[in-house]
């Protein structure tokens, strides 16, 4: 299997449409798009938060999002199909402590992709989101490093009294992108240890 990495910013609007044009020109078509990048700062109570922490994540979380759908619904028309799957959150859902500002962000993640799976469900273009709960990754250590949070705490919100791994959400972003469920979109998919269910 052959694997091309491309290194860009996902606030700047010009390189993610040049990087999708550059994947099309060299492998024919885009099946598949995952919004995957995101970062979560200032874990505080609103009113003690940063302005321009909100700006930042808003551009990333929000605009590197859109930009990632735009550029790769445009692809995916000239072929009339192909699956986008973004990285919401169970902050996209729920409001959580200390983390409004993310909560924001995430929420409107879910909006660009049911919004966006309503304008073209008649396209073949299927757009749906997984929504992790607390996983092992950089944004949940730094959110525990800066005291928000500890690990026994993050842990029992879950039903299953753990944490996730990234392969739990990689699975569940394969599962949404897969060909074989050609009647799914709009999804909001729920990894997170059964938070949800509650």
């Amino acid at each position: 299997m052959e694997v091309d990495f491309k290194v860009l910013d996902v606030r700047n609007e010009e390189q993610v449409q040049a990087v999708i044009k550059e994947t099309v020109a060299k492998y024919g078509k885009l099946d598949v798009m995952v919004n995957n990048s995101g970062i979560s700062l200032g874990n505080a109570v609103l009113a003690e938060t940063e302005s321009d922490d909100l700006k930042q994540m808003l551009d990333t979380n929000v605009m590197g999002v859109y930009y990632g759908m735009k550029y790769a619904i445009k692809e995916m028309l000239k072929t009339n199909g192909g699956a986008i799957v973004n990285l919401a959150s169970i902050a996209g859902l729920n409001g959580l402590y200390a983390t409004a500002q993310y909560c924001a962000t995430k929420h409107a993640v879910v909006g660009l992709t049911k919004g966006a799976a309503i304008d073209y469900a008649q396209s073949g273009i299927r757009i749906n989101a997984v929504a992790p709960g607390a996983i092992k990754t950089d944004i949940l250590q730094n959110a525990i490093d800066a005291g928000t949070y500890d690990v026994s705490g993050i842990e029992a919100i879950h039903p299953m009294n753990r944490l996730g791994k990234v392969e739990d959400i990689a699975n569940g972003i394969f599962f949404l992108a897969s060909a074989e469920n050609e009647f799914l979109t709009g999804t909001i998919l729920n990894i997170d240890g059964g938070y949800n269910a509650r």
